[in-house]
C-alpha cells in the first residue's frame, strides 16, 4: 500500500518537515469499467483530492481540514494511510459507526474499490482523500485531533538502497505523532520482519509516543484478516503490530 516518505528538511514557513522523495511508484493499475462508474457517480460525495492533486478539496477552517462539515456530525477521527483496495477500510469503519474514518490512497483503481465498498455497506463514516499522506498530515490535520492513526503494510522497499523511501522514518513518526491527541493510537503493521525492526526502533526513540507493550502487540483480533495477510503467513512472512500510545500535549508540534 502507498505512502509518501519524507526527510527533515528546510522547511516552508513553518518546521513541519516538507516532502523530499515519496514511497510510492505510478503502479499503472488499471481502473475496471465498475470501479470507474463508482467514481463517477461517488466521489463528489464521498471523496476530495488533498493539496497537490487537481480537482476539489475537503472543507477546510483556518486551512485545516474540517472534518464536522465533512462528516456532517462531530465524532472521533481516525485516519488511515494506504487504504489499498480498501476490504480492511471497510470492515473498519462498518465495525466503529460512531467513529469518522478518512483514508489516505493515491491509486484510482483502489480509491474506485472502496467506493464500491461503501456503498454496498451503506457507510456513511468514510471518506477518501486522494493524496501524499505527508502533505494531509502536514498542511490538512491540525496538531492533537486525531483519534488513531493507523498505517498497514506499507511498501517494503526490501533492496538496502531504496529503504530511505520507506514511509516509516522518524521525521514522519513525528509528524504522525503530533497529529495524535493525548491517549490515541498509532497502528503499524507489517510482514517484512526487518521493517517491523525498524519501525520497533524508530517508534521507540519519539517521545511523543509510548510504547505500553514494550515491544510488538498481540495480534489484535480487531483488526481484519485479508487473503494478502493469510497468504505471506503460508509463506512463512507472520505480520507484526505495533501499538502506539500518544503521551501526552506537552511538546506538541505545529
Amino acid at each position: 500500500m502507498p505512502g509518501p516518505e519524507h526527510d527533515t528538511l528546510p522547511t516552508s514557513g513553518g518546521d513541519v518537515p516538507r516532502r523530499s522523495v515519496v514511497s510510492f511508484t505510478d503502479r499503472g493499475g488499471r481502473t475496471t469499467a465498475g470501479q470507474q462508474r463508482a467514481w463517477d457517480r461517488l466521489w463528489s460525495r464521498y471523496g476530495a483530492m488533498a493539496p497537490g492533486f487537481d480537482g476539489e478539496g475537503p472543507p477546510v477552517t483556518d486551512g485545516r481540514l474540517d472534518a464536522p462539515a465533512w462528516f456532517g456530525r462531530e465524532a472521533p477521527l481516525r485516519l488511515e494511510i494506504g487504504s489499498g483496495m480498501g476490504e480492511t477500510t471497510a470492515a473498519l469503519a462498518a465495525a466503529e459507526p460512531g467513529t469518522d474514518h478518512v483514508a489516505v490512497e493515491v491509486y484510482p483503481p483502489g480509491l474506485g474499490q472502496l467506493l464500491l465498498r461503501i456503498e454496498e455497506r451503506g457507510l456513511g463514516n468514510l471518506r477518501l482523500l486522494r493524496g501524499d499522506a505527508v502533505v494531509v498530515l502536514a498542511e490538512l490535520v491540525a496538531p492533537d485531533s486525531l483519534a488513531g492513526l493507523r498505517v498497514y503494510y506499507p511498501d517494503p522497499w526490501p533492496k538496502r538502497r531504496h529503504h530511505k523511501r520507506r514511509l516509516i522514518q522518524p521525521a514522519t513518526v513525528a509528524l504522525m505523532a503530533s497529529r495524535l491527541a493525548p491517549g490515541a493510537t498509532l497502528h503499524l503493521a507489517t510482514d517484512v520482519a526487518d521493517y517491523a525492526e525498524w519501525m520497533l526502533e524508530v517508534t521507540d526513540a519519539e517521545p511523543l509516543l509510548d510504547n505500553p507493550h514494550g515491544g510488538f502487540a498481540p495480534r489484535p483480533d480487531w483488526r481484519p484478516r485479508t487473503k494478502f495477510e493469510a497468504r505471506a503467513e503460508q509463506e512463512g512472512r507472520p505480520s507484526r503490530d505495533l501499538l502506539l500510545v500518544r503521551a501526552t500535549a506537552e511538546g506538541s508540534r505545529p
